[in-house]
């Protein structure tokens, strides 16, 4: 695939957000290729998937944070990136917070994709603030990342309804439908936008 745009994914989890890239690229739709995929979490469902679908997937062991990625271990990340030299690194469902070391070494490229209309509810339980908080509507944005918890940029954004009936796994449902369907968008926009 010559010429196609190199990303590195970065997973802790079923990797639902994977698939819906790799699903574009299969089919056509998206031209770019998935260089890597890097899991903070060994037991990723995401990283079965990749093994399943012939993508190149590795555990690289996050260090002693639950919460970020620091010292020696975002060094080692770094390094094996750095290795793939990719177009673009994508935060697909990956839940340690990036320090600056990370971020200067990729600068503008990494994005990101969160489950709230940003700048609304940044960090963790969007869903259950958006429903506390008597909003009609939530959804996801994916956003360049800086060092600002998901304080980047916006790229694109997708909204649904706040439905009388939901809870945090039903608004979640919602939103992540739409996930799928902005993060392989917002990959052509940052595509198209480097052919410039």
């Amino acid at each position: 695939m010559d010429g196609a745009f190199r990303i590195v994914a970065l997973v802790s989890g079923r990797g639902s957000n994977l698939q819906a890239i790799a699903t574009e690229i299969k089919e056509g739709r998206l031209n770019a290729e998935i260089a890597l995929v890097v899991s903070d979490n060994p037991e990723a469902k995401a990283l079965e998937f990749c093994k399943a679908n012939n993508i190149p997937a590795k555990y690289i062991y996050p260090g002693g944070f639950k919460t970020k990625l620091e010292g020696d271990a975002e060094a080692e990340y770094i390094r094996q990136i750095q290795e793939i030299n990719p177009d673009l690194i994508v935060l697909a469902g990956f839940m340690r917070v990036l320090k600056s070391g990370f971020i200067k070494a990729f600068e503008n490229k990494i994005i990101n994709i969160h489950p709230s209309l940003l700048p609304k509810y940044q960090g963790l339980h969007t869903h259950r603030r958006a429903l506390e908080a008597g909003d009609k509507e939530a959804g996801a944005t994916v956003h360049f990342v800086n060092e600002i918890v998901d304080g980047g940029k916006p790229i694109i954004q997708a909204k649904v309804p706040v439905l009388p009936d939901d809870n945090e796994e039903t608004l979640a449902a919602r939103v992540l439908k739409e996930e799928h369907r902005i993060l392989p968008e917002a990959i052509r926009i940052v595509i198209s936008k480097s052919a410039e």
